[in-house]
C-alpha cells in the first residue's frame, strides 16, 4: 500500500481540547435506554434500575501495547473498544456504555485522531454501545488510549471467576493463538521493509491471524447463545493474556485444580501452518500467546448435552480438587504443570 505524501494536516492546537472534543464528538449518537446524559455534562447520567452494573477498565501505551508502524489508527481504535467489551462479557452481561480518553503527543494531526475516533464509533455502532464521555490531553510518549466499559446484567445471571467446581468442565470459545501468530508475522515484515522499504508485503497467506492481531472480536454473541441454550456458566473469564493465565486465575479464585488436553485445544490450520513456518510450537502459542478475546468459562456436566455440538464451543478439560493441581495432559498422556507464561506488560520493553 502506497502511502499519501500529501495529506492534509491540521494541528490539534488550532482547535484546542474542547474544539476537538466537539469536533470528534458531534456524530455521536445515543441508543441505550439507560443512557440519560451522554457527552455534554460533567458526568454521564445511567439509569440501571434493577439490574448489577459491570465496570471494566483498560489503558493502551503505545511502544507497549501497540505499534503504529503496522497497527492502522482506525483499527487501533477499534481494538481499544473490544479489549474492554471482552471484560464486559466475561460478566455474562450485556456492554452498554463506554467512555473514552486519549493523550496525544503534536506528532498527531487532527486527521489521524479522526481515524481513531472512526474506530471508536464503529465498534460502537456495530456492538451497540453508547460514547458518553471521556477525556483528551497532551502527551510527550506517544499514543496513550484510555477505555471504560459499562454494562448491566442481572443478579442472577452474573458469572464470577470463583464458582468453578470439581467435576465442572472447561470450555473454551472460538480458537486459539491466531492473534499471537498474526503478531509474529506482523513484526518480521515489519524488520524486511526495514532493510527493503521498497519490499511490499504479501499477507494474503496469513489474513485470518492478522486480522486476529489488529481486528479482534469480543464475543457478545456467546453470551446470546448461553441464554438460549438455558446454560449459566459457573465461572468465566476472557483469554486476553493466555490460556494457561486464565486458567490459573479461574483455579486460584475457585479454589481447585484443572486438567487440560493438549488435543482438545482448538487451533486455526493456519495457526498450525505459520506455527511450523515459524518453528514455533502450537499448543504453546495457544497456551501463552494471549490476544485472543475469547472466553474461557467451567460449566456443570449436567449441562453438557445442551452445549454438545455446538460449534462455538469446545470442552478442553475438566475441574479438578484442588489437590490434584493444574495439570496439561499432553498427547502421549503425560501430566505437565500449567504455568503462567502469558504477556506481561510489566515486562522490560
Amino acid at each position: 500500500m502506497i502511502e499519501d505524501k500529501n495529506q492534509q494536516r491540521t494541528s490539534l492546537a488550532d482547535l484546542g481540547e474542547f474544539g476537538l472534543i466537539d469536533h470528534l464528538t458531534k456524530h455521536i449518537e445515543i441508543t441505550q435506554k439507560s443512557t440519560v446524559k451522554g457527552i455534554g455534562d460533567d458526568a454521564a447520567v445511567l439509569d440501571f434500575k434493577s439490574k448489577h452494573v459491570v465496570v471494566s477498565t483498560d489503558l493502551l501505551v503505545e511502544h507497549v501495547h501497540f505499534d503504529l508502524s503496522y497497527m492502522p489508527l482506525k483499527h487501533l481504535g477499534y481494538k481499544a473498544i473490544m479489549v474492554n467489551l471482552s471484560d464486559i462479557y466475561a460478566m455474562n452481561a450485556t456492554a452498554s456504555q463506554v467512555t473514552v480518553s486519549i493523550a496525544v503527543s503534536n506528532r498527531f494531526p487532527l486527521e489521524a485522531i479522526e481515524e481513531l475516533y472512526a474506530g471508536f464509533e464503529a465498534a460502537a455502532t456495530l456492538y451497540d454501545i453508547d460514547i458518553v464521555g471521556g477525556d483528551t490531553t497532551s502527551s510527550t510518549t506517544g499514543l496513550i488510549i484510555s477505555v471504560t466499559a459499562i454494562g448491566e446484567v442481572n443478579k442472577k445471571d452474573v458469572v464470577y471467576r470463583s464458582g468453578a467446581k470439581p467435576n465442572d468442565l472447561l470450555v473454551v470459545t472460538g480458537d486459539l493463538g491466531a492473534a499471537y501468530m498474526g503478531f509474529q508475522v506482523l513484526q518480521r515484515e515489519k524488520e524486511v521493509f526495514k532493510v527493503n522499504p521498497n519490499n511490499q508485503p504479501d499477507l494474503d497467506p496469513y489474513t485470518y491471524i492478522v486480522e486476529r492481531q489488529l481486528k479482534p472480536e469480543a464475543r457478545k454473541d456467546i453470551v446470546k447463545l448461553l441464554k438460549e441454550l438455558k446454560v449459566k456458566p459457573t465461572s468465566m473469564i476472557d483469554i486476553s493474556d493466555g490460556l494457561s493465565s486464565e486458567i490459573i486465575h479461574l483455579c486460584k479464585q475457585s479454589n481447585v485444580g484443572a486438567e487440560l488436553y493438549e488435543d482438545k485445544i482448538p487451533l486455526d490450520p493456519q495457526v498450525i501452518s505459520t506455527c511450523e513456518e515459524f518453528n514455533l510450537d502450537s499448543t504453546t502459542i495457544a497456551l501463552n500467546g494471549g490476544e485472543d478475546y475469547e472466553l474461557l468459562m467451567t460449566i456443570s456436566q449436567e449441562d453438557f448435552p445442551k452445549i454438545k455440538g455446538n460449534p462455538n464451543l469446545t470442552v478442553i478439560g475438566y475441574i479438578t480438587e484442588k489437590e490434584r493441581g493444574m495439570h496439561l495432559v499432553t498427547r502421549g498422556e503425560t501430566l505437565v504443570p500449567i504455568i503462567a507464561k502469558g504477556w506481561n506488560a510489566l515486562n522490560d520493553q
